[in-house]
């Protein structure tokens, strides 16, 4: 049985489905969390502290052409050990055991403190792609890359990604998926 992007909506929730993107709180959050607001000048400004959870140049990237201070932490799991059937559920299942890993570190690393001060925003998050009904993660090599981009040649491709908002002061968690599909001839 292969992945059915049609039936992807199947795995959303009604609220999760308003979530498909984080966008910068200038722009969307505002009105939702006063303590998210920007100021006038334009420039993001927040009372919470940023720990990306991710070790990736591109979305350190992001974040940093966005404005944003922030740290960056980077979770020690075994990613290939964490399987689900569904590319949703599994992109949420690894955004979500980043969250976790990280937040033990911070306890550990932080008995002598309060990590609530000041109140600090965790981001962590998955992407597969997905083509051909077969789901596709990181490759490990440079050949393997090469062969996931072949693949991938004169058919549609689907970026699955999840991305996970934890407050470490409450514990609150939001999370949305965004699936956009790209469809690209790769040269040989």
């Amino acid at each position: 049985d292969t992945w059915n992007p049609r039936k992807q909506q199947d795995y959303l929730t009604a609220s999760d489905q308003s979530l498909r993107t984080v966008q910068n709180p200038q722009l969307s959050s505002a009105r939702e969390e006063p303590d998210m607001a920007s100021s006038s000048n334009n420039s993001p400004s927040f009372k919470f502290k940023i720990i990306l959870g991710s070790s990736s140049p591109a979305r350190r990237a992001i974040l940093s052409d966005m404005g944003y201070e922030f740290a960056t932490m980077s979770a020690d799991i075994d990613e290939r050990a964490i399987r689900r059937e569904k590319p949703e559920e599994l992109v949420k299942a690894l955004a979500e055991a980043k969250a976790d890993a990280i937040k033990l570190n911070l306890v550990d690393g932080c008995a002598d403190r309060d990590i609530r001060d000041p109140p600090t925003l965790l981001i962590t998050s998955d992407q597969v792609v997905v083509s051909k009904g077969v789901i596709r993660e990181r490759p490990r090599s440079m050949e393997e890359a090469r062969e996931f981009i072949k693949a991938y040649s004169g058919d549609r491709a689907l970026a699955v990604n999840y991305v996970l908002l934890t407050n470490l002061s409450t514990g609150a968690t939001k999370g949305g998926w965004d699936i956009p599909e790209v469809a690209a001839a790769f040269p040989n």
